[in-house]
């Protein structure tokens, strides 16, 4: 019998990622089990107002980097009739997603939104001064990320594409297989491998690339300047700037999903809970009392 990669069977059978959590820059964002959503943290332009949505099936929100003139964001949901609702920042038209249709998993950067469609193209909208929305070429995509100022977009063969800023070598993916996930922060990359290690490539002046000893790793997400891993037997790791303490994570146990936001990271246990690390001036690390959070229902892993 001919061997199917984890990504080509997901292709397949349409079992495309969906997160059920989300971290920005200054809030938070939870899926619960009943498809309502719950959010905390700053909502200056509305990006928490998510009390109304229903049926919803992943979310997504627009992270950024630290710096005295940011702090803007949105948040995405996917509905599970395949259309998309959005809410908070919309300078560039990043929440102009209402006529998107037939839409499985969503990403979201700082000033864009990114869609990926069942048959495995892609759509974006939002800011485009670099390329960052350039994807309508794109073919057999099974997964999609979203940086500050770059997207990437996982193939059902295991590889990588990449678009947008490229200023620390971010996009050089195009020699990475065998890749079942893969998350952008604000100038890097990393990408999981089938064999429970992880790339990385882009700016690495925090060490947040610093991850070619990690074994066991099942997930993984990126920060501005910070990346987190979920081992196989639920505890995290973590590389990167940790000023504010959003690499604490040494003493977590029981994590089936990691969200990181600019400078919090949140986990979400396997009972439904969640624990959240990092800067929370803003309340963005308000979740301990969160419950009935949806599991992810990654075909890649068996948490």
């Amino acid at each position: 019998m001919d061997y199917i990669s984890p990504v080509e069977a997901a292709l397949k059978v349409k079992r495309f990622p969906k997160d059920t959590i989300a971290a920005g820059r200054r809030h938070s964002v939870g899926l619960k089990s009943d498809g309502t959503v719950m959010a905390v943290g700053d909502n200056k332009y509305g990006q928490c107002d998510v009390s109304g949505w229903s049926d919803i099936v992943a979310v997504a929100v627009g992270n950024v980097h630290m710096a005295t003139n940011t702090g803007n964001a949105h948040t995405i949901g996917l509905k599970s009739d395949g259309t998309v609702v959005a809410v908070g920042w919309n300078k560039h038209g990043q929440c102009d997603v209402s006529e998107w249709r037939d839409i499985v998993a969503v990403a979201a950067g700082w000033r864009h939104t990114v869609g990926l469609k069942s048959d495995g193209t892609v759509v974006a909208v939002g800011r485009h001064n670099e390329g960052q929305c350039d994807v309508n070429g794109w073919r057999d995509i099974v997964a999609v990320a979203a940086g500050d100022w770059h997207t990437v977009g996982l193939k059902s063969n295991g590889t990588l594409i990449a678009v947008g800023n490229d200023r620390y070598g971010q996009r050089n993916v195009s020699d990475w297989h065998d890749i079942v996930a893969s998350a952008a922060g604000y100038l890097h990359t990393i990408g999981l491998k089938s064999d429970g290690t992880v790339a990385a490539v882009g700016l690495n002046k925090h060490d947040q690339c610093h991850v070619s000893s990690w074994r066991g790793i099942v997930a993984i997400a990126a920060g501005s300047y910070h990346t987190i891993g979920i081992k196989s037997d639920g505890t995290v790791v973590a590389v990167g700037w940790d000023e504010h303490g959003q690499c604490d994570v040494g003493d977590w146990r029981d994590i089936v999903a990691v969200a990181a936001g600019c400078v919090h990271t949140i986990g979400l246990k396997s009972d439904g809970t969640m624990v959240a690390v990092g800067r929370h001036n803003e309340g963005q690390c308000k979740v301990s009392d969160w419950h009935g959070i949806q599991l992810p229902r990654n075909s890649y892993f068996r948490f």
